[in-house]
């Protein structure tokens, strides 16, 4: 059986396909990065061959699939401003699992060529299949003299010091993409558990004795003055809450148009990005193994109880595990909300979860701490009930709108509980919509955090503009307790 020809075929095309992918330096990859895409071009060669038993059939999948690669990593750099990362692929279940955040910004015909490509593989590998048990183990040969080359290339000082930290931008400008997925997702497997110490919790002061504290991670949540440059479009709760915050100014988040839960775990664990390394991709992979740091420990799970309110499946990002590590006592879920009525969309809306957080906080003298998450503001938003021909701009600016009267209605239903109570609120990060909001600029979003003592009134304070992180957010929260 003759295996140069297709094995070349598959190996020459994923290296110009690599040259597809951006960033791009002028020249060539590095060696070390070409040798790395030839290898792992050689592995799915034989994976796909053990499994079909037709040398064409490998060749041309393996090809297909170092494109699909390619073009994904180069789409998701347009829209969102970074290059696909390996724990990118981590979420490969999810997007059959909650469909609508990934499939609903396919246009109809992208759905139906999928579909057909799809379709044509596997009649393709019925078609195909050859029963000869030799050229299934040849297949396997080759997989792992593959996986074997790369295992022992890897232990060459030049290659163990590729990727040593973390900037995934310049690594694929240098190696190749699929160099670079491969070496952050050894580096990330490679990254020994933080020995911390423990994170004592926090002890109140008398003058900033809180009983209720409240932090609204709110999705894209963003100053559409700021966004579009126009003032006709300021939020007139979010002005008025900067003008009476204890503190307020810009999040500095690290994510554009996603990564949730980059600043879900800033805010909540208090660990700043640098100190993450290569688990900053996605913090919540390893969160779990660091639960003392939460808020809801930092608090201390004695004297308050905690809730964690998002209203969407809690096993997107592993939530239904993370949090209770965390030291939430109680994750209130979509099961807690009524689905949205026609013409709101297909997300539950920003008011029914402050009528909720309202409902929870007025539930119980003890202490609570109040975490939530909205979903209303999630795209994309050319669907969602919207109205024949309205715009993208249109689309949000009504969604950015319900967010900010949720925070007037957090402001007035706080106050009518008369009780010493902290809120935050704050953007997970800016919207992604083609042509208005684009990756290249600024990523801020905007936070508030205010005070109210027993009487309902807001406690004046410094009013002081603080540009911070997620992580220090964390920090002034406590600081407000």
């Amino acid at each position: 059986m003759e295996f140069t020809l297709p094995l070349s075929l598959a190996v020459i095309g994923s290296l110009l396909a690599d040259c597809l992918a951006h960033p791009r330096r002028s020249g060539l990859r590095q060696e070390a990065g070409l040798w790395l895409t030839a290898l792992s071009s050689m592995v799915a060669f034989g994976l796909f061959l053990a499994l079909s038993g037709d040398t064409l059939l490998a060749a041309l999948t393996a090809l297909a699939l170092q494109v699909l690669l390619v073009v994904s990593s180069n789409a998701k750099l347009r829209i969102l401003g970074e290059p696909l990362h390996f724990s990118d692929l981590a979420l490969f279940f999810a997007v059959f699992q909650h469909p609508q955040f990934y499939f609903s910004a396919l246009s109809i015909w992208q759905k139906i060529v999928g579909l057909a490509v799809l379709a044509s593989l596997i009649a393709a590998f019925v078609w195909r299949f050859d029963t000869s048990v030799a050229i299934h183990l040849g297949g396997a040969t080759i997989a792992v003299i593959g996986i074997m080359a790369i295992a022992l290339s890897l232990r060459l000082p030049a290659f163990r010091k590729l990727a040593a930290r973390p900037d995934a931008e310049g690594d694929v400008a240098k190696l190749g993409l699929v160099p670079t997925l491969l070496l952050y997702w050894l580096r990330w497997r490679g990254t020994p558990p933080q020995t911390l110490r423990s994170a004592e919790p926090h002890a109140a002061t008398v003058a900033n004795e809180a009983e209720i504290v409240i932090a609204i991670q709110c999705e894209s949540f963003a100053d559409p003055v700021e966004l579009f440059g126009d003032r006709k479009y300021a939020l007139p709760a979010l002005e008025s809450a900067r003008l009476q915050a204890a503190q307020w100014g810009n999040l500095l988040v690290s994510g554009f148009g996603a990564y949730t839960m980059r600043t879900e775990y800033g805010v909540l664990f208090g660990r700043e990005e640098e100190a993450l390394g290569f688990c900053r991709y996605d913090p919540f992979l390893t969160a779990a193994r660091e639960a003392e740091w939460a808020l809801p420990h930092r608090l201390g799970t004695g004297a308050w109880r905690s809730l964690f309110v998002h209203p969407h499946d809690m096993r997107f990002y592993n939530r239904h595990a993370i949090m209770p590590a965390a030291g939430f006592a109680e994750l209130v879920s979509e099961d807690a909300f009524a689905p949205p009525l026609p013409g709101e969309g297909r997300y539950v809306t920003d008011k029914a979860v402050a009528d909720k957080i309202l409902q929870l906080a007025q539930a119980a003298e003890e202490r609570r701490f109040i975490y939530a998450v909205t979903i209303e503001n999630h795209g994309p938003w050319s669907v969602d009930g919207a109205l024949e021909d309205d715009s993208l701009l249109n689309q949000y600016l009504r969604r950015v709108q319900a967010s900010d009267a949720m925070l007037g209605q957090l402001l007035d239903g706080l106050a009518a509980l008369r009780r010493p109570a902290v809120l935050a609120f704050f953007g997970d990060h800016r919207p992604s919509i083609p042509g208005l909001s684009q990756p290249g600029g600024p990523r801020h979003t905007p936070y508030v955090i205010l005070k109210l003592d027993r009487n309902g009134d807001l406690v004046p304070g410094t009013n002081a503009r603080e540009d911070i992180t997620p992580a220090q957010l964390h920090r002034a929260i406590l600081g407000m307790v």
